[in-house]
């Protein structure tokens, strides 16, 4: 690139600029720029023609003031016009100002395309180097279309510079990361794998990062590139630090150059050819090897330039997962840097054995290092690096280690930073579940996890709790003995009066036997917590009120005097108003069968995978440390899944009771239920009837819209380019409804439009049945309604809506 002459300096740039610093006031300085851009106005508009060194002085100063704050809404002409110029110094001012300055909506974005084209084709490396500089920067949808199909060409093309090469890789790059769609794979793939031979280090490095992002989207057609990636790595790594003066860093040879290698090949499997493998594993121990020996320079350059090729052949290691003597080195040099005073490698070597953590070869080897760890999560001053502690702690867990990393962890959430309690006490839940031999210590080290940290508990973790103490009757009367001594506490958290109002109101009479947990005193203690909570614990608390009626017929006086009371009947909320005036009702006027049925103990929960997981995996994202649950080879399985299976009874298979659910935990399908259907269009079917052959097919093209109704109320069923079926359901417990939707996609109107409903005689007979049993329930339901004094027209017109529909029915 030819230096700049003084003669090419402007001195009234300088003295403009000057004159902006001076400035004593921001008044003073917004005066001297309108000054100057009116003379830069006047300039532009006279009749008089600019000289490319004006044009450009002028050019200078508006792009400065655009930088100072100042909208600019001329000079944009000029700019390109610069772009036509010969010298080198008013091209690259023209092209700096449209990188800045114009947006791929100008009107004069063909004019600049235009010029970039010419300079492209000038063979210039100067010339072409400025245009590939602004296509990059611009980086528009536009200059894609526009240069995506040439770049390329430049950048194989034999003659090119290999400054120029450098430039059209990374340009090419950028284009490709704002608009993948447009650049066009061919001939030039193949080619441009060759690049990595190329004898210039700076066009390898160039065309590296190029191959790592196209490979990752287009796999077998840069496979080719593994090869070459390994005989390139393997020569810098081979080679001294002589041998590449240009790029040798601190002592350390292309230490870029060899980072990027080393992320290409993570984009691959192991090498197929026993020779290029054999290769690879030389370079890997050769740069294990180099991490050994004595520094070469005492300067952080040095040592910063050779862990970053460390880490990125760890990562590498990490990722093949084949090599256990690699996967055991690597362990072993990250374990040194745990204790490491650079607080960067430290945490850079904790979430490096998280994922070491998940292989079968490493994983004994990175528990070694337990105690280090747990004495950085004690005394570590940055929370960062205490988080991936944690994680460590998470990933190197199993049944031999799990009641003493549970421990710490709980331990440290005493003193934990606010940020990371969330995801500890989630981490602590699945640990306590997964790693559980004695369920007992799985109930008290959660009920300790709410004690120390109740606020950031959330729903799906004493949901879970529930979830395993009604599959498990072993630890039943534990935990209700347990949540009943720890509700002694003066200050109980709610989740707590949650878990205890749910247990006790299960089996509460597990422990009734004992007169310090008598049914009276079970009732005054979880009644002593009522006011203090919310709303909706208030509410669970009432349902727990009414299973007591069933379990402790002596105490059911006492309760129906608590449902009695104005605080309940006449409660402002509407749900705990209703909640008190049922369970009142139904104490009152059913016999000891129904309430035995009706308030009978909750059936075990369908075994599936734990929310809580499903949770911390939101939490964290993608490609995270919870990811390891998911390829992690080790041999123990989740508290559920070693246990033998709870029994599910008969009764709550062949017909779900509505209560069975009332966290909202949803169910998911059995493991011993009927293999789905073959094709979506017998979905419906199979809901109502088992004949379903007896109802017409799908409309073709529904099938997609269809399955979502499987975990939806709502939604479009069906659509073309005429009409739209729309479908919203309700429910309530055994009852429901259904609205159907046709909307017009036409510009015309639809003329004696009806829609007809086709069942099976089975279907028919059914619906018919059950709208017979709908009318005699809905006329005693109705009844109840209208005699609660809070009643609402909105509730009369609501029935009255439910009338109309079961009529139709």
């Amino acid at each position: 690139m030819p230096a700049v002459s003084k003669g090419d300096g402007m001195r009234g740039l300088a003295v403009f600029i000057s004159d902006i610093r001076n400035c004593k006031s921001k008044e003073a300085e917004i005066k001297r720029i309108n000054k100057e851009l009116a003379n830069i106005r006047s300039k532009f508009k006279g009749d008089k023609a600019l000289d490319g060194y004006s044009k450009k002085k002028y050019v200078c100063k508006l792009l400065f003031i655009f930088l100072l704050g100042h909208d600019i809404d001329f000079g944009h002409m000029e700019a390109v016009n610069l772009l036509s110029s010969n010298r080198y110094t008013e091209k690259q001012i023209g092209y700096l100002f449209i990188s800045v300055l114009v947006n791929s909506n100008s009107e004069l974005i063909r004019l600049i395309n235009n010029a970039i084209k010419n300079d492209l084709a000038s063979r210039n490396p100067t010339f072409m180097g400025l245009a590939l500089h602004c296509i990059a920067n611009v980086g528009s949808r536009e200059m894609a279309e526009a240069f995506a199909g040439e770049i390329p060409k430049i950048l194989v093309a034999g003659d090119t510079m290999d400054s120029v090469k450098q430039s059209a890789a990374l340009c090419l790059l950028r284009l490709y990361r704002t608009s993948p769609d447009l650049v066009p794979m061919g001939d030039w793939t193949s080619r441009v794998v060759h690049l990595l031979n190329d004898q210039h280090l700076g066009v390898v490095t160039a065309a590296t990062s190029l191959i790592t992002t196209l490979a990752q989207k287009n796999p077998e057609e840069f496979k080719t590139s593994v090869s070459l990636a390994v005989s390139r790595l393997s020569r810098i790594v081979t080679s001294a630090s002589t041998d590449l003066q240009d790029y040798t860093y601190y002592f350390v040879p292309a230490p870029w150059l060899s980072v990027k290698l080393l992320r290409l090949l993570q984009c691959y499997p192991p090498p197929e050819d026993p020779a290029v493998r054999g290769r690879l594993t030389e370079c890997l121990e050769t740069i294990l090897n180099k991490a050994q020996e004595p520094p070469k320079s005492k300067k952080v350059q040095h040592s910063n330039a050779k862990n970053a090729v460390l880490f990125e052949a760890i990562s590498l290691i990490i990722h093949h997962d084949s090599e256990p003597n690699l996967l055991v080195r690597a362990c072993n040099q990250l374990g040194q840097f745990l204790q490491h005073r650079e607080t960067n490698l430290r945490y850079l070597a904790l979430e490096s054995m998280c994922t070491l953590a998940s292989s079968e070869f490493s994983h004994e080897a990175v528990k070694t290092h337990i105690e280090t760890v747990i004495n950085a999560l004690k005394t570590e001053r940055d929370v960062s690096v205490r988080q991936r502690a944690v994680d460590l702690l998470y990933a190197m867990c199993d049944r031999s280690n799990a009641q003493q990393i549970v421990a710490e962890m709980l331990n440290y959430l005493e003193t934990a930073d606010y940020s990371i309690r969330e995801e500890i006490v989630l981490k602590v839940a699945i640990l306590a579940e997964k790693y559980a031999v004695d369920y007992t210590w799985y109930v008290d080290t959660i009920l300790n996890l709410i004690r120390i940290a109740g606020d950031y508990v959330s729903e799906e973790v004493w949901y879970r709790v529930i979830q395993i103490v009604i599959n498990r009757d072993d630890v039943q009367g534990y935990a209700a003995k347990t949540v009943f001594e720890a509700l002694q506490a003066p200050a109980c958290h709610e989740n707590l009066v949650k878990v205890g109002g749910y247990i006790l109101g299960e089996f509460g009479n597990l422990i009734a036997g004992d007169p310090r947990s008598s049914p009276l005193i079970q009732f005054n203690l979880l009644h002593s917590k009522f006011h203090l909570c919310s709303v909706p614990t208030r509410a669970l608390l009432l349902s727990t009120y009414i299973k007591f009626v069933n379990l402790f017929p002596e105490i059911k006086t006492t309760i129906q005097d608590v449902l009695r009371s104005d605080s309940q009947l006449k409660n402002a909320d509407v749900e705990l108003q209703q909640r008190a005036v049922e369970y009142l009702r139904l104490s009152t006027i059913a016999s000891t069968d129904i309430l035995a049925t009706v308030l009978e103990e909750m059936p075990p929960f369908p075994e599936r995978e734990s929310s809580i997981l499903a949770k911390l995996k939101k939490k964290k994202g993608p490609g995270t440390v919870t990811d390891l649950e998911e390829i992690k080879k080790e041999r123990s399985s989740d508290m559920n899944g070693s246990a033998e299976p709870a029994s599910v009874n008969a009764s709550a298979v062949s017909t779900p009771s509505p209560s069975a659910d009332l966290l909202g935990l949803g169910a998911a399908p059995l493991a011993n239920s009927a293999p789905p259907p073959s094709s979506s269009g017998s979905l419906l079917v199979d809901v109502f009837s088992d004949s379903p052959s007896a109802v017409a097919p799908l409309a073709p093209g529904s099938d997609d819209n269809f399955a979502r109704f499987v975990c939806k109320n709502n939604g479009v069923l069906f659509e073309n380019q005429l009409l739209q079926i729309g479908l919203k359901s309700e429910f309530r417990q055994n009852l429901g409804r259904m609205f159907i939707f046709y909307g017009n996609k036409t510009s015309t109107q639809f003329l004696n439009f009806t829609p007809t409903v086709i069942c099976s005689d089975d279907l028919q007979s059914n619906i018919l049945k059950c709208s017979s049993m709908c009318l005699f329930l809905f006329g005693f339901y109705a009844s109840q309604k209208c005699n609660k004094a809070a009643g609402s027209r909105h509730s009369v017109l609501e029935h009255e809506e439910m009338r109309n529909l079961l009529i139709t029915l």
